[in-house]
Formats: structure tokens, sequence, C-alpha cells
């Protein structure tokens, strides 16, 4: 599933309702802000590393990651000593994602020691959960190909709910043209249904 592939696809399913969407990038918006909603019903675990310090907390997070998952660093693979001997590492970091002056950073608390960082080396690796994505082409885009049917959906739900902001202080109707629907439906009401179906498949198909 590529970028064009899609936008041609979900152009053709809007119908009437495209036309709203003639701006360039319209289109790639609603995909993408549809491809994040994939996170919580298709989670992708990734695998991260950064360089600790002893004395350092904050380190940069991985540019696709939303939410951290789990640390390796002296729990995987190799078994970490017996609190009686010397290699002991001592009670090892918590780690919390938040919002940094120039992006999303890692914090690792307490600070890595010098002691730590000797016995279970520089490299920290680590889980994450990372965003979503649609490519150029196919194999840069993380939606596995039997959900193309289910992002559709959510980019037209998604197309809906800009319907209704743009359109707040009037009314506006739709033609047929949306899986047969009836003629007098609001792009409100349009976004409710889209996406009460789209959440019912996502949950029916499981992670």
């Amino acid at each position: 599933m590529s970028m064009g592939d899609l936008v041609a696809d979900l152009k053709a399913s809007l119908h009437d309702a495209g036309e709203v969407f003639v701006a360039a990038g319209d289109m790639e918006r609603l995909l993408k802000v549809s491809a994040l909603d994939f996170n919580g019903y298709r989670p992708r675990t990734l695998l991260g590393k950064l360089t600790v310090e002893a004395g350092r907390m904050a380190y940069p997070a991985p540019d696709d990651c939303y939410l951290f998952k789990s640390s390796l660093w002296g729990i995987a693979p190799a078994v970490r000593a017996k609190p009686w001997e010397k290699q002991w590492p001592g009670r090892l970091p918590d780690v919390r994602m938040i919002d940094g002056a120039a992006g999303k950073e890692l914090h690792l608390t307490p600070e890595p020691s010098a002691h730590q960082v000797a016995v279970l080396g520089s490299e920290f690796r680590f889980y994450y959960f990372g965003n979503h994505v649609i490519g150029d082409t196919a194999d840069k885009t993380t939606i596995h190909p039997g959900d193309r049917f289910l992002l559709l959906l959510r980019a037209q739900a998604e197309a809906m709910r800009e319907l209704m902001i743009r359109n707040i202080k009037k009314p506006v109707q739709l033609r047929d043209g949306l899986q047969s629907a009836p003629k007098n439906m609001t792009p409100a009401a349009w976004y409710e249904r889209l996406m009460a179906e789209w959440a019912e498949k996502m949950q029916r198909q499981g992670v």
C-alpha cells in the first residue's frame, strides 16, 4: 500500500464529499491521521538503543516513538549479578518519555551511575511503540495490506469530521454515494456512523 494508491482509493470512496478536499495534501493528511489511530489497535513494538552516560538523565527518543514500553538494560539477555556480588548494578533507572525543549525525550531516573555503566555497558537497549506511517512505496507503509479497508474506512470518518468542522455554522447534507445511506445524513452523523463501524471491526479482528 503506497500513499499514491491509497489517495486514489480514498478519493473514489468519498464520491461527492471528495470534491471538498481538493487542496494539495488534503487526502494525504486524512490518511496520515487515520494511520496514527491504528497505534492503539495494531501496536508496533520496535527495538531502540541509545548510549547512556554516568550522571546523565535525558536522552532523545526515537523519532517514531509514541510510547516507551520496557528496558532491556541489565535485564536481558545476561543474568544480573546477586546483590552481594561486586557486579551488582543496584537499582536500575525507571524510564519516562516527556516533551523536551528539542522534542521527545527519555528520562532515566535515577541517573545511571558510573558503576552501572562499567558493569552493564553504555548501550541501553529498549522496546518502544512506534507510530504507524504511510510511505510513498508499499515497503515504507507499516499498516498491513489486510487492513487496507479499515484504513480507508477510518479516513472516510476523518473526512466527515473535517467537513463537520468546516461547516460548523451552516447545515450541510451529503448526496447519495457513501455506502448507499439516506441522502439527508449530515457530516456529523456520517462521522459517528463510520467511527462506530471502524471501532467495531477493529475490535472484532483483534490485535
